[in-house]
C-alpha cells in the first residue's frame, strides 16, 4: 500500500463523515 494513497484515503473519509454530520446537525435545526 502507498503511503500518500492511505493518507488521502483517510483526510477523505474524515471530511466525508464531518460533512455528513453538518448536514444532519442543519437538517435538526
Amino acid at each position: 500500500m502507498s503511503q500518500s494513497i492511505g493518507s488521502y484515503g483517510t483526510t477523505t473519509t474524515i471530511v466525508l463523515v464531518l460533512f455528513i454530520l453538518l448536514v444532519i446537525v442543519l437538517r435538526a435545526c
